[in-house]
């Protein structure tokens, strides 16, 4: 045995299910909803930059959407696959803190994204004439390098208060990956501080962005309500029940996952997770984007060019 076998020992992610059956359909399911995760968003990313339509900022954000998107579900479904088809479900002691920390990170990022987007739509919609001078590209940068800067922030906290106890129980992690509440189930030392810390700092993260979010929907649901022409109040309606659609399921099942005490956790947390972990990133690029006209012409114009080059 190797020496540091002692201090760094492999975990066991016991998965969304033991049933046997269920592992080849569910891999099949899962390996479907992330091809397409994939194919969606790196598909969008690769639009908006080679389309000089979409150099705008509400897709200058979406890119970034995207991409903490991509990232996320990466960090999360190839190691849930392996482990659905090969049922070798070990996990070392690193990688699974590498791997909390990074969905940390980008989990953290989208919630800022989701909410630089809300305020983008704000002004766009409620104060068009300034919306030139109010979204610069200056200003959009400092927006998602802030998303990114508290994102890092946040993550190195939280993997601290998950993964800096000390660990002597059991090593089964219940859960398809490493998440701050089963993994802090296995430390021996008292995990309140951490809870709290973990829970106060989710509760800042969540509950500011999406006050953000609510209030700049709101607004525009205010001005969109008082606009003259139907066409134009039945567009703005549509684009924005159609994103608060997606940032629902996202913060809904975050909310349910992390804004809950630790003895409230339990078997449905896994199905939560799935929400926001699995589900919300294939949503988005649809969401967001295929339904817009600017997405399908630019869509046109490219796919044709690509015809003319054939």
């Amino acid at each position: 045995a190797m020496g540091g076998n002692h201090t760094q020992p492999k975990l066991i992610l016991l998965g969304i299910t033991d049933t046997p059956w269920a592992q080849a359909p569910l891999f099949g399911l899962f390996l479907l909803i992330y091809v397409v995760t994939l194919a969606g968003n790196i598909g969008l990313m690769v639009l908006v930059w080679v389309a000089p339509s979409l150099h705008t900022p509400m897709y200058f954000f979406l890119t970034h959407l995207s991409l903490a998107d991509v990232c996320y579900s990466t960090v999360i479904c190839p190691k849930m696959l392996t482990d659905l088809l090969f049922g070798n479900k070990t996990i070392s002691w690193a990688g699974c803190m590498t791997q909390f920390h990074l969905f940390a990170l980008f989990a953290t990022a989208e919630c800022h994204l989701l909410a630089a987007m809300a305020y983008d739509r704000h002004v766009a919609i409620c104060h068009p004439l300034s919306y030139v001078t109010v979204v610069s590209p200056r200003a959009c940068w400092q927006l998602v390098a802030w998303s990114y800067l508290v994102a890092s922030l946040s993550a190195l906290i939280y993997t601290g208060c998950t993964f800096g106890g000390s660990f002597c129980g059991p090593r089964r992690v219940d859960h398809f990956f490493c998440d701050a509440s089963p993994v802090l189930r296995l430390a021996c030392s008292d995990t309140r501080g951490s809870q709290a810390a973990i829970l106060a700092l989710a509760a800042a993260n969540g509950l500011g962005t999406s006050l953000v979010i609510l209030l700049s929907y709101g607004r525009i649901l205010r001005t969109v309500l008082g606009m003259r022409s139907a066409p134009s109040r039945a567009r703005a309606f549509h684009t924005c029940a159609s994103h608060l659609v997606s940032v629902s399921v996202f913060y809904g099942s975050l909310f349910f996952m992390y804004l809950q005490p630790a003895s409230r956790h339990g078997s449905r947390d896994k199905v939560a997770s799935v929400f926001y972990t699995v589900v919300s990133p294939v949503l988005n690029p649809f969401i967001y984007s295929l339904r817009n006209k600017e997405v399908k012409a630019a869509l046109g114009k490219c796919s044709r060019r690509m015809l003319n080059l054939c």
